[in-house]
């Protein structure tokens, strides 16, 4: 079994795990349990550790490294992408996301794929909201205080 490619690094948020398959970025991990700083000069996950950095100092609000969706399913994807769509410092809701899939009443179900994210900050899930604005949940890190500092960060207000 080959060893994974990845590098981690401290954050204001925790220790964030990055992992790199075929030259692309195909998970990032916020706050990995009994996870170190480690180093990689892999150029991808140099690149991505830079701009992760570059966002958390608040001088970087989109992403430019690849990044692999190929773990998801169709639908997920599909959602994965219209999150990907949300500008810094903006939201939308869960049924806001299903209607731009086309899939009005799917809203629980964007939930579930927002929550299966494999590239969260890079694929903004955090900016993903319930239909009264409110935080409604986040599976990366510690959670809602996660979120809620993700959010702070980018100037949105949350309930």
């Amino acid at each position: 079994m080959q060893k994974p490619n990845l590098i981690a690094f401290s954050s204001p948020i925790g220790i964030i795990r990055v992992f790199e398959s075929n030259g692309k970025v195909s998970a990032i991990d916020i706050a990995a349990k009994g996870a170190k700083a480690t180093s990689n000069d892999s150029p991808v996950l140099q690149t991505a550790k830079k701009e992760l950095e570059q966002y958390f100092a608040g001088k970087l609000t989109k992403f430019t490294f690849p990044v692999d969706l190929s773990s998801g399913t169709e639908f997920q994807r599909n959602v994965w992408r219209q999150i990907g769509r949300i500008s810094f410092g903006k939201t939308k809701s869960y049924a806001d996301i299903a209607k731009s899939i086309g899939k009005p009443k799917a809203a629980r179900a964007v939930g579930g794929a927002v929550g299966s994210n494999p590239v969260p900050l890079v694929i903004g899930c955090h900016r993903v909201m319930g239909a009264s604005g409110k935080i409604t949940g986040y599976s990366g890190g510690k959670g809602i205080p996660t979120k809620e500092w993700l959010l702070e960060h980018e100037g949105i207000p949350s309930k």
